[in-house]
């Protein structure tokens, strides 16, 4: 019994419920959101492709410039999406406190030998573990593949799922791991479950936040190939207001962009990773 109770939350974390997007608000009115890359204009239909060949997403459009082109491209995966921003990344992800973001897919053979019949490297033994895929803190089979641009993507197996692929964790590495996790429990109202053999990692549906140590500084993230993380909240200008009374400081403030129906702020975490809150990509 006690199994299946931890089956069933794990489900209700990973999946969205019928006609949304993303997985449902928790009672906080937060729910996680998307990973937004910078991508140089060589490699961006290549992004495009790669997200909805290999990840299964949608590629929306929202907006045009006075060339035409979109103010906004994000592709909808499983329970999150990814943004694209036409910038050349100055770093990658890895040398940076958001070392990587991560899936979770039906078949780890299947999906490695399809990246890799497309010319994709599996990058597993340049991130530091040696061979092409490699048990992970949950005893799963896990690999690295790095995309265009520098932005690292881990895998792991989990033949239960429903989806060929969902999106799963988000990974911070830096020297104050434990104080970062602690500020955003406090700040999100979140408790500490880990994951596997990695204690120090929490929840917000849809969304594992996974954090470790780093050997010397990581650089912050705004203009490297994760540019930033987002969080999509309901009733965005009211959340914004409570963590302006808690003393957080906004980058930008909140703002309604019409012409890609979003809303949006922005803060900066202590350790340097860029947060964007949304308010709209759930009708995406």
């Amino acid at each position: 019994m006690k199994k299946l109770a931890i089956a069933v939350f794990f489900l209700a974390f990973s999946l969205p419920a019928l006609g949304q997007v993303l997985a449902s608000f928790n009672e906080t009115g937060l729910t996680y959101g998307h990973v937004h890359l910078n991508v140089s204009q060589s490699d961006f239909e290549r992004h495009k492709e790669i997200w909805v060949e290999h990840f299964g997403g949608r590629v929306v459009e929202k907006g045009r410039n006075a060339e035409g082109r979109p103010l906004l491209t994000a592709v909808v995966l499983h329970n999150m999406l990814v943004a694209l921003s036409t910038s050349d990344p100055t770093m990658p992800s890895a040398d940076t406190v958001m070392n990587h973001f991560g899936f979770k897919v039906r078949n780890m053979d299947t999906f490695l030998a399809k990246w890799e019949a497309d010319g994709l490297p599996v990058t597993t033994e340049a991130a530091g573990f040696g061979g092409e895929t490699f048990l992970g803190a949950e005893g799963q089979i896990n690999a690295f593949v790095d995309l265009p641009g520098g932005a690292r993507v881990e895998l792991q197996e989990d033949q239960g799922l429903q989806a060929e692929v969902t999106g799963y964790h988000i990974h911070f590495n830096t020297e104050g791991y434990e104080e970062l996790l602690q500020w955003y429990t406090d700040v999100f109202d979140l408790e500490v479950r880990p994951r596997g053999r990695i204690a120090t990692t929490t929840n917000v549906p849809g969304m594992n936040l996974s954090f470790g140590g780093a050997d010397g500084d990581r650089a912050a993230t705004q203009g490297t190939a994760i540019d930033h993380i987002g969080f999509e909240i309901d009733g965005l200008e009211e959340f914004c207001r409570r963590l302006e009374a808690m003393g957080i400081e906004f980058q930008v403030p909140y703002r309604e962009i019409p012409a890609i129906e979003l809303n949006i702020a922005y803060i900066i975490d202590p350790s340097g990773v860029r947060i964007e809150f949304t308010e709209g990509y759930d009708d995406y």
